[in-house]
């Protein structure tokens, strides 16, 4: 049996990550209700952060599954490799919330655990499907995001071309709260269980859960809903900024078609088990409803600035997460 203070020190920075995780990607869940003003940023945290908690109520815990047990080979599963990859991921998400870049959170995860165990065990440590899902949907996400909001966006102008602007802004700052509300549901669903996941792999490679267990336990979804809603609070303002102000200008019904539109891409995914980037369906769901007003709207350089920060992700934080396991190996620990 693993010495219990390794484990639970592992665990601990689990939550480390998924509370960086909430902080980071608060600007996913208000930086839309904060930038129309609708909401003060201190009431768009509190909101967001509430329903961040609340999401376990609504969703299955298939993500968990899918970062569990189908991105890395179980027998490449140690701890070490489990914490250099948190360490990866962790590096990343704050080197990107300095710069004030969206990047994604998940993809950070993803990367380091997959570099961690690249150099532990090799290529057949990977599993190739769960990996090549997670990397289509790097693109997948957001472009399905624009689409919808991009459909709800002229749906609208159309359903109240008749209604005077002063009706259209004043009925959509109420809509709106019930659009972030959706917004920030789907982002406790999706990204709160990747952080399960890992906890999961620990417990099971720590001898502490059999290793047929099929869902997380009760108090690892409630702890790792804690710790987001609480990086939530803290929020990211530095990305909030980027979001919000310098894609494109938003209005509250850009704002209400870019939220529904993201909400229901990442409802589709968690349904699905696919761990997808709530950083990359909302940026491209503002960047759909910016199109509405003519491709000028968008601010074409800050997105590509963006794009690279997605594609650079993955590899950056498999990088940094195999350094740390390697570093780790040279003490033994491996």
């Amino acid at each position: 049996m693993v010495d219990p203070w390794i484990v639970w020190s592992i665990v601990g920075l689990a939550l480390i990550f998924d509370f960086i995780n909430g902080f980071h990607d608060a600007a996913n869940s208000i930086a839309t209700i904060v930038s129309t003003r609708v909401l003060s940023p201190q009431a768009a945290v509190v909101w967001a952060a509430f329903f961040n908690f609340i999401a376990f109520l609504f969703f299955g815990l298939h993500v968990a599954k899918t970062i569990g047990k189908g991105t890395i080979e179980p027998e490449a599963v140690t701890l070490a490799v489990i914490t250099a990859g948190l360490i990866g991921s962790i590096a990343w998400n704050l080197l990107t919330w300095w710069f004030g870049i969206p990047s994604s959170s998940s993809h950070a995860l993803v990367g380091g655990l997959a570099g961690a165990a690249l150099i532990a065990k090799g290529p057949s440590a990977l599993i190739s499907g769960g990996l090549l899902k997670i990397g289509a949907f790097i693109f997948v996400a957001p472009l399905v995001g624009m689409a919808l909001s991009y459909i709800i966006m002229l749906a609208t102008y159309w359903i109240f071309r008749r209604t005077s602007p002063s009706r259209v802004s004043k009925l959509f700052k109420r809509l709106q709260l019930v659009s972030a509300s959706a917004y920030s549901l789907g982002h406790g669903g999706n990204d709160a269980q990747k952080t399960m996941g890992i906890i999961f792999m620990v417990m099971i490679a720590a001898g502490r859960l059999p290793k047929e267990t099929v869902e997380p336990p009760m108090w690892i979804v409630l702890a790792c809903h804690a710790a987001m809603g609480l990086g939530t609070l803290m929020g990211g303002w530095r990305i909030v900024k980027t979001m919000g102000q310098k894609i494109c200008k938003l209005q509250p019904v850009h704002g209400f078609a870019a939220e529904t539109g993201g909400a229901l891409t990442l409802y589709g995914a968690t349904w699905l088990g696919i761990p997808v980037s709530t950083t990359h369906t909302i940026t491209g769901s503002i960047v759909g409803v910016g199109t509405t007003r003519g491709i000028h709207a968008v601010k074409w350089g800050v997105a590509g600035r963006v794009l690279w920060a997605w594609i650079l992700t993955i590899p950056s934080s498999a990088l940094i997460g195999g350094t740390f396991w390697w570093i780790f190996s040279r003490f033994g620990w491996s």
